[in-house]
Parts: C-alpha cells; sequence; structure tokens
C-alpha cells in the first residue's frame, strides 16, 4: 500500500508550496515535476529529450526530488542560480587581490552580492583578514578587524532580501588561532548581531590535542600588530613559520569561551577543518576555506554544490507492520536516476559568477542525500536512539554511497570525467573514494567519475513541507508531532499553521491510537545530546560531503556535560557540530502545540 493515499494535503504543505515553488500558470506539486522534468531533460541530445522527461517526471512522483533551489527555479525563466551551496573567498585587503590571489573585502562584498541575489547561500573563511590593531600599510591606525566586515556582510544580506530577493543565509567562519576569535565567538550574544549569519570557528585537530594537554595556544596571523597592539607578556614575536603572535593563552580557556557562547546562545558551531581535509577527494589540489550556510557541504574559494534529497518514507513498505521494511532495491534505483538528474542540472543552471562556473565545470560536485530518515525508522518501528535505527541509517547511507559511485562511473563512460579528475589524487590514502569496495575503485581508475562528490546531507525544510507532506528533515528527528509554524504566505502576510508530522499523520490514518504511540516514536527532545551525535557518525563515514545536523540538548545540562559534545564529536569523525539548548535568547519558528499561545492584540 503507498501510505501517501491514505492523506489530503496539509495546509502548511499547500502553504510553502504556493510561496515557494509554485510559478504562474501551476496550482498543484505535480505542475512543479511537470515544469523541472522538461528543464532537466534539456541536458539531453534532442532525440533522447522526451524519453529522459518522462523518466525524470516518474522519479519526481516517486520522492527524487530537487533541493529547493532546483524546484523552485528550474525551467521558470528567473535569472535565479539552482545551486543552494556556495562559498566565496575574502581576502586581506580593500580591493584588488591579495597577495595570495584572494579578493579584496570590497570585491568579495560586491561579489556576494551577485550570490544573494540570485538566491544562493555562501559560505566564508574570514581569517585571511589581518586583526583589530594589526599593522596598515601607509596609515598609523590599526586594522578594524574581520569583526566589523563582517558586519557589512551582514547589512548586505538584510538588504538584499528587503528587495524582494529569494531568501538567503550566510556562513562566517574564523579559525581558532586567529587573534580575533574571541570577538567572533561572542558576538552573537548581542541580540540582532549578524542575524543574516550562521558563525563556526574552524578548529583543528592540533587545538583540540592543546586542550585535552593543557597547553598553551598561540594566536597568530602573517601580518604584524601596530606596535604596542600585541597581547603577547614578551610583546609580539614571528614564530619560525613566520606567523606573528598576538597572543598566547591556555587552548582550555578558548574551549571553555567557544562551548560557553555556543550554550548560551547556540553558536558558534564547530568545523572540524583536519577532519574535513583528510576525507576530500580533491585534498591534492584544493584547500577548503569553509561550509555553505547549512553545514552540509565543505567548499573550497568558489566552490559550489546542487543538491537533490531522496524521500526516504516513500521507500517504505508495509510501514507499522511486523513486516515493514524499506525497499533498497528502489532507493538504489532512484540513487542512480539521481546521478543523472543533478548533471542535468550542472548544465543547465545560471551561475552568478564566472568563477563560479568554472568551478562547478571543473569539478561537478553534486550533493545526493535524503530526508525523512526519522520518519522512516518510526514506520519502520526502529527507534532514532537505538542500536538497530543507527543500523539501519548506516545500511541506507552506504546504498548511497555504492550507487551514487557507480552511476557516476557509468556517467563518465558516456559523458566523461569530470576535467580535473586525476585518478591516483582522488584514490590517495585516506580519501574518501580510497575506502570504496575494490571493485568501484578499480572502475573509477579504468573510467575516471563523473563528479569529484556526490554526496550531502541538507536540512530540507521546505521541500520536506512542499512535496513530501512534512516529513522528518534531512537527519535531523522529529521536533514534535504535532506543533504550530510561523511562515510567510504568498502574499507576504505572517501565518500560524498546525503543523502535523508525516509518520503520525500515517499511523493515525492506518488505525493507530494517537494516545499510544509505539515505542519507535520518540523526539528530539526525548533523544540524549549523544545519542543524536552517534546517529551522525553512524551516517558520515559514507558520506563525502557533509551533514547538517543539530544536536538538541536539555536546558538543564551542566556546561561541562555540554562541552564534552563537542569533544565527543571530534573523537567520533564528525565534520562539525550545531547544539541548540532551550533558552529565551532566541525566538523559535516551530512550537509544540501545548506550548502555542495566540498572538497578543494590540491597540
Amino acid at each position: 500500500m503507498d501510505t501517501r493515499t491514505l492523506l489530503s494535503p496539509q495546509a502548511v504543505s499547500l502553504s510553502v508550496l504556493q510561496s515557494k515553488y509554485l510559478r504562474p500558470g501551476e496550482r498543484t506539486q505535480s505542475d512543479v515535476f511537470d515544469r523541472v522534468a522538461k528543464a532537466l531533460a534539456q541536458a539531453e541530445a534532442p532525440a533522447r529529450r522526451a524519453h529522459f522527461e518522462a523518466v525524470f517526471r516518474h522519479q519526481l512522483g516517486a520522492g527524487v526530488i530537487g533541493a529547493g533551489r532546483i524546484m523552485a527555479g528550474a525551467g521558470s525563466g528567473l535569472p535565479v542560480t539552482l545551486a543552494n551551496c556556495f562559498v566565496q573567498p575574502v581576502g586581506d585587503c580593500l580591493r584588488g587581490h591579495d597577495a595570495a590571489g584572494y579578493p579584496g573585502i570590497r570585491d568579495a562584498l560586491a561579489q556576494a552580492a551577485q550570490t544573494l541575489r540570485r538566491g544562493g547561500g555562501v559560505g566564508y573563511d574570514f581569517s585571511r583578514i589581518r586583526p583589530q590593531g594589526a599593522r596598515v600599510n601607509g596609515s598609523g591606525s590599526g586594522a578594524i578587524g574581520p569583526c566589523r566586515f563582517i558586519d557589512e556582510f551582514d547589512l548586505l544580506c538584510a538588504s538584499v532580501q528587503s528587495l524582494g530577493a529569494r531568501r538567503s543565509a550566510q556562513m562566517a567562519v574564523l579559525r581558532c588561532d586567529h587573534p580575533d576569535v574571541l570577538d567572533f565567538i561572542n558576538a552573537k550574544k548581542t541580540p540582532g548581531r549578524w542575524s543574516c549569519f550562521n558563525v563556526s570557528v574552524g578548529i583543528s585537530d592540533a587545538f583540540m590535542h592543546a586542550v585535552a594537554q593543557g597547553q598553551m595556544w598561540d594566536l597568530v596571523h602573517a601580518v604584524s600588530p601596530r606596535l604596542g597592539q600585541a597581547l603577547a607578556p614578551a610583546g609580539p614575536y614571528r614564530r619560525g613559520d613566520g606567523l606573528w603572535v598576538y597572543q598566547s593563552l591556555p587552548a582550555r580557556q578558548l574551549w571553555t569561551a567557544l562551548t560557553r557562547a555556543a550554550y548560551q546562545a547556540a553558536e558558534p558551531g564547530v568545523l572540524f577543518l583536519d577532519t574535513i581535509e583528510r576525507d576530500n577527494n580533491l585534498r591534492a589540489i584544493e584547500t577548503v576555506e569553509a561550509t555553505n550556510p547549512c553545514g552540509e557541504q565543505p567548499l573550497p574559494a568558489y566552490g559550489c554544490c546542487v543538491l537533490g534529497p531522496l524521500i526516504l518514507p516513500n521507500f517504505v513498505r508495509h510501514a507499522f507492520q511486523t513486516h515493514a521494511e524499506l525497499d533498497m532495491a528502489a532507493l538504489a534505483q532512484g540513487v542512480r536516476g539521481q546521478v543523472r538528474a543533478l548533471d542535468n542540472v550542472l548544465e543547465i543552471g545560471a551561475w552568478p559568477l564566472p568563477e563560479q562556473a568554472q568551478e562547478a565545470r571543473s569539478k561537478r560536485r553534486i550533493g545526493i542525500g535524503f530526508t525523512g530518515l526519522a520518519d522512516a525508522l518510526v514506520m519502520l518501528g526502529l527507534r532514532y536512539d537505538s542500536a538497530p535505527g543507527r543500523a539501519m541509517a548506516g545500511r541506507i547511507a552506504q546504498t548511497l554511497r555504492d550507487n551514487v559511485y557507480a552511476a557516476s562511473v557509468a556517467l563518465a563512460k558516456e559523458r566523461g570525467p569530470y576535467p580535473l579528475f586525476d585518478a591516483d589524487v582522488c584514490l590517495a590514502p585516506g580519501t574518501f573514494a580510497s575506502r570504496l569496495p575494490p571493485a568501484l575503485r578499480a572502475a573509477i581508475r579504468k573510467h575516471g567519475m563523473r563528479h569529484s562528490h556526490l554526496l550531502s546531507i541538507a536540512p530540507t525544510g521546505s521541500v520536506s513541507l512542499a512535496f513530501a507532506d512534512n516529513v522528518s528533515t534531512g537527519i535531523e528527528p522529529v521536533f514534535e508531532w504535532v506543533c504550530t509554524r510561523r511562515l510567510h504566505a504568498a502574499d507576504g502576510s505572517l501565518q500560524t499553521l498546525e503543523v502535523e508530522d508525516h509518520a503520525w499523520r500515517v499511523f493515525k490514518a492506518m488505525g493507530g491510537d494517537a494516545r499510544h504511540l509505539p515505542a519507535a516514536f520518540v523526539t528530539a527532545l526525548q533523544i540524549r545530546p549523544e545519542d543524536h551525535i552517534a546517529m551522525v557518525a553512524a551516517v558520515q563515514p559514507w558520506v563525502d560531503g557533509g551533514i547538517s545536523k543539530t544536536v538538541h540538548v536539555p536546558g538543564d545540562v551542566p556546561l561541562d556535560a555540554f562541552s564534552a559534545l563537542f569533544t565527543q564529536a571530534w573523537r567520533e569523525g564528525l565534520k562539525g557540530l550545531t547544539t541548540f539548548r532551550p533558552h529565551t535568547f532566541r525566538g523559535a519558528v516551530l512550537r509544540p502545540l501545548s506550548q502555542a499561545k495566540p498572538p497578543a492584540s494590540r491597540a
């Protein structure tokens, strides 16, 4: 039985579909699928377009969909990007290019504006910018530091959104050894500051070892301090590696400041840069600068990626029955078809900057993932926070990995490998591709790959609402089975709607008693933080990109226990970590129905 036939559309799903995805003349989800399938087929040879339009249309209806930018923009004729993920470089100068060839801050702002106006979310590493008080050539004053410049990028994003562009977000990254890292860590404690940014500290293995061993930690930069500005007790000095030491402090002091800020304000998150770099199939020819705003795609300068999730509950057979199963064969078929679909997106999509187009075409990054994992587990009778639940998630991710890489090899035979393909580079010991099964590695050496990277687990928020009946998003557990959600309608008005989780709706439609839920029904705040991390650890080994995940932490967890979660994440091989602990500092888009109150009336 197809459980989707049991359900009528939710008002919230129809509202999101209308406000974000319907183009003029479209009225239904089916209309969107028709438009997108036709657009994807345009990348095929003319004689094959009708065939592949039917193939892509079938895939979309089966739950093999594109990410939000694709579903909104493909075939629309609008000047928007079809990629969700971008990282753009920022150099240590105001205009032109710095000594390493990175664009100056004003040029980087102009490039960011182009990407944001076309609907892309952008991440930046601001670590190259000289710290506050650093020497400025030809000036008696000191530098203002990266945090002040991040203010300008934040204002830019807000102004672009005010002009009616599709809402985009930004990610600010600063390395753990930058002299201004403490100011960066505490910046979002100021209400309203950097409201268009997520922020993460780039953490190295050396720093984590220094924390564990109680060592001192240097805050350094390539540019020297202005006389009298250095914070090192003995004054400024230059290390053997040529970097200037601005301050030395206990690594644990910095670690405590970071985790306390996350404890109080849910940010910053962390990116484990060495873990990301070790895993990178292209680590020999590129340096990963940062991630996109939600963290699912680590990228180099001008890196970009197109995304496409599979709706996992669509592949569950005999839901809520003793013989429930996930149809791995159908999942594998859908995954292989998605590789071709996203490869076509790279051909039909427009890029805001020529540098992005060059980067995309030379490496052909795509990000295939899933949404609805938690709901699929519930429908299979598996708890999210159980060993069997994690084992199933690992099986799903392994199925994705094996089939996307096989499909990329097959497409390389048909269309050619990505231009920068080098078997010795991507299969070097320790890279993600080096851990593939022997037969796949041999096929890659013989035929190449069409794509340098293929997997990414994104948050998938609006597409899960509009096209999947509010399945649990991405890898996340369910927030609440019934809640209210605030969102903007197509006319711009703010509305509050009741939202029911997909698995909950299916359970009720099949005659289940909502007052007596099976043990598999577990929500985010009922799951121990350690088990949130364990789920990502079960999936990450099979994903060459990143995983967007928020670890929900009870409000009464002590700071020491909270800090230990970050250490656990690093030890278990996660590429990053974001946490959320309930407090009054931040508002919420979602609220359990039992806590929802009508808005106060205004005179």
